[in-house]
């Protein structure tokens, strides 16, 4: 069983990053399962840190834009939204020039004033690069 509020399609998805930080970086989303969001990222000069690798903050900006679209995705957005409360990141290994970071964010936990998602980011040859954790607030819309 889905824990989507509707079904979600990766078009549908794509167009919540337009005009925002995603789209500036090139956070492209890829799939939709029944219980994972999954997006890429590209390590290029938008992404990198000095050193020339992937920024442990551009890490993370995906991370939780992959948490916040899914939490997004489970609640009504005429009654809810979803906010970052708190992130966490361990950066394992560099995310090298030229290649994408493929992120899949999942629910540890969905309440219904509080979430928390885990996301796992990999380089192309699927090796960790950072796994994160988001808590996310679920707010009653005013109105």
């Amino acid at each position: 069983m889905s824990i989507w509020f509707g079904t979600p399609d990766v078009a549908e998805v794509a167009e919540l990053g337009a005009g925002t930080l995603s789209e500036h970086i090139g956070i492209e989303f890829t799939h939709v399962g029944e219980e994972t969001v999954t997006a890429s990222m590209p390590v290029d000069p938008r992404t990198v840190q000095p050193a020339g690798v992937l920024h442990g903050g551009a890490s993370v900006a995906l991370a939780e834009t992959l948490a916040s679209v899914g939490g997004h995705l489970t609640v009504d957005p005429e009654r809810f939204q979803v906010f970052g409360q708190e992130i966490n990141a361990n950066h394992v290994r560099p995310g090298l020039p030229g290649q994408r970071v493929h992120g899949t964010a999942a629910p540890l936990a969905l309440g219904r004033r509080s979430q928390v998602w885990e996301v796992k980011i990999v380089n192309d040859d699927g090796k960790l690069v950072c796994v994160s954790r988001c808590t996310l607030a679920v707010v009653a819309t005013a109105g």
